[in-house]
């Protein structure tokens, strides 16, 4: 009987709490609806309040509750294949006997080419008979990549499935004749792979009510900037021209999102330039998408470009890098990188810039270390046939994966700083160092960590043989290591800790490698800086407006060295004098200057002098000396190279 009544004490408390617990979190929401400052977007746009807390975005803020749980598997899978691929893929780029850079799937904007000649000489012609989902599959899956997310329909308005929306789609408007998103659903459900669309849902140039295509239509969104500036947006300038684009979005983007999901059950949504809708088009957009189903995972990029969006910056379910990023600073919540195994997204046989496996399972591993995912992209070419470089390259990744998957699947962002040697991954208490520059002497230097090891061996070993260690000081664990590195992508060291939370965060400096200080991975200080996208030519920080800003990084030594500092940054408009200080010692250096646009400039490296660094902690700083005309620069790094036997 006591029994009894303990139990039915316990489940009265227990459902008091939740009472409790549902009134707070009703009351938290009434209270953020409440106090809440609306944003109404003028008229005749549509009368949506698309502030934080208004009862217009009830429906998102419900959703939230489940997102852990949607976006459990991606998060785990850290590795994923992008393919942009159609009917502009048949070009390669190239139109009337001009060669395109660029995006290959932009070939219809960048050669202005009319809706009704691309739709009889493009999308007429498109008849990829060598497409083989099955072996597609295969060969993702054999990379390591763990998910698949492909161009249902890109910005020229072509659909790649069957789609009962609009009959420019592959099965009514080519000879192909065939749905080659079902059948690579089929090969990817077959082979366990998570899989999902891209879907231009704001950029369309196949539509009259599209926005975009300002060749056959006096569109808005498009290149000649035909109803705003350049850096402002359409709909905030001319919102009467809303409800003309809002009948392609009520008429071809919802119902064909919808159909989307209800044909093919994806996993993921991925969507992209939301800049081209007013943002309540875009929201309208992402509740067709939830509501047909409550568990897809969405990106960032359906919904951005105004004040007043919720924490942390979007309403997807976790962020997208910029285009073809390869470098990242420190990013808070989840995030996806999209790379390229060139610089096209879509097929262009122009492209020959292809990225080794290497260095890619090196972009791979910097994204992991951060928190992220990558979503590697190919463009299969117009016949149905992966590119034999993207399969080459996809092997060289898929043999790394073959050895130290382990290493990257399951992983959540490290604890330990910055290596000279690498990075980091981290699986609960265990840390995968990622050893990029292998140490020729046999011994490699671990800093920051201050927990117990319980056991470090090569991840390559079957066996798990233990590595010799010992600690030096404090934070710095020494390893004796094979002389040649394993692999060259990156060998991996496994470190079983007491306490992967138990770390010190600053950089350990190498007296005897290079030590790479990215301004991606320094702390800003006394103002905001510019973050470039990432890209391999723009992955510096700008915007040095005077000189209180400084970029910094703490770190620390273990003996005394004298070192080379170089500067390595991009060139602004004008001549600024600059300030390097590390440790008692400060140079000073004055910028090169260069008239040209950021974008065609490289970065140089500028030898500054030396300095003599004295065991312990340290300060590295960079400012400028005074108030910079115009732009210091754009510093992608400070490098202290040893000089030994000084």
């Amino acid at each position: 009987m006591k029994n009894i009544l303990k139990t039915s004490l316990m489940f009265v408390i227990y459902i008091a709490m939740v009472s409790v617990f549902v009134q707070c979190n009703n009351t938290a929401n009434k209270s953020k609806q409440e106090n809440h400052t609306p944003i109404i977007p003028p008229e005749p746009r549509l009368q949506m309040d698309i502030a934080e807390g208004s009862a217009d975005l009830q429906w998102w803020r419900d959703a939230q509750a489940t997102r852990e749980q949607r976006i459990e598997a991606w998060r785990d899978a850290r590795f994923g294949c992008f393919i942009h691929w159609g009917a502009s893929s048949v070009l390669g780029s190239s139109w009337k006997g001009k060669a395109y850079g660029g995006y290959g799937e932009h070939i219809q904007r960048m050669a202005k080419i009319p809706c009704e000649e691309y739709r009889e000489k493009v999308v007429g012609s498109f008849n990829p008979i060598k497409f083989d989902a099955d072996e597609w599959a295969r060969i993702i899956k054999a990379a390591g990549m763990k998910y698949v997310i492909i161009t249902a329909k890109h910005h020229d308005g072509f659909a790649m499935f069957d789609s009962d929306a609009s009959d420019y789609n592959v099965v009514d408007a080519t000879p192909f004749g065939r749905d080659p998103m079902a059948e690579l659903k089929a090969a990817c459900d077959k082979n366990g792979l998570k899989f999902g669309f891209y879907y231009s849902h704001a950029f369309d140039w196949g539509e009259p009510n599209g926005s975009g295509n300002d060749w056959d239509y006096e569109n808005p969104g498009g290149d000649r900037h035909l109803f705003t500036e350049k850096d402002a947006k359409w709909f905030d300038v001319h919102p009467e021209i809303a409800p003309r684009i809002r009948t392609y979005v009520d008429e071809k983007s919802i119902p064909q999102v919808v159909e989307l999901v209800n044909k093919y059950d994806p996993d993921f949504l991925w969507f992209d330039t939301p800049h081209k809708l007013p943002p309540e088009e875009n929201l309208r957009i992402l509740k067709a998408a939830r509501t047909a189903k409550p568990s897809i995972v969405i990106n960032s990029r359906v919904v951005s470009g105004y004040d007043g969006i919720p924490a942390p910056g979007h309403f997807g379910d976790y962020a997208s890098t910029g285009d073809r990023a390869v470098d990242f600073p420190t990013k808070e919540g989840d995030w996806e990188a999209i790379p390229t195994t060139n610089e096209s997204y879509g097929y262009n046989a122009n492209d020959d810039s292809h990225k080794t496996p290497e260095f890619l399972v090196q972009v791979l591993v910097k994204a992991v270390a951060r928190g992220g995912n990558m979503l590697l992209n190919i463009g299969p070419k117009g016949d149905g046939e992966i590119d034999a470089i993207d399969v080459d390259i996809l092997k060289g990744i898929g043999k790394w994966m073959d050895v130290n998957e382990t290493s990257i699947r399951g992983t959540e962002r490290t604890t330990l700083p910055v290596q000279a040697w690498g990075e980091s991954t981290r699986k609960k208490n265990t840390f995968y160092l990622q050893v990029f520059d292998w140490p020729t002497n046999g011994v490699l230097q671990l800093g920051g960590g201050l927990g117990k090891v319980n056991k470090a061996y090569l991840l390559s070993d079957k066996n798990q043989t233990a590595l010799s260690h010992k600690r030096t000081d404090k934070r710095t664990l020494q390893f004796e290591v094979p002389v040649e590195a394993l692999d060259l992508a990156s060998s991996v060291i496994v470190v079983d800790v007491d306490d992967a939370e138990n770390v010190d965060s600053h950089r350990l400096i190498s007296t005897n490698q290079n030590n790479m200080l990215r301004a991606f991975d320094g702390i800003a200080v006394g103002g905001k800086f510019k973050y470039g996208n990432g890209k391999i030519t723009n992955n510096g920080v700008s915007s040095w407006k005077d000189n209180n800003q400084a970029m910094t990084w703490p770190v620390y030594l273990t003996e005394a060295c004298k070192f080379n500092v170089v500067a390595e940054y991009k060139r602004s408009k004008q001549s600024n004098k600059f300030i390097v200080e590390a440790g008692n010692t400060t140079l000073s250096g004055i910028t090169q200057s260069d008239e040209r646009r950021s974008r065609d400039k490289d970065y140089i490296k500028q030898e500054l002098g030396s300095v003599s660094l004295s065991s312990g902690n340290q300060m590295i700083k960079i400012h400028a000396d005074s108030i910079p005309e115009g732009d210091l620069m754009e510093l992608r790094a400070l490098h202290l190279i040893p000089l030994s036997g000084e």
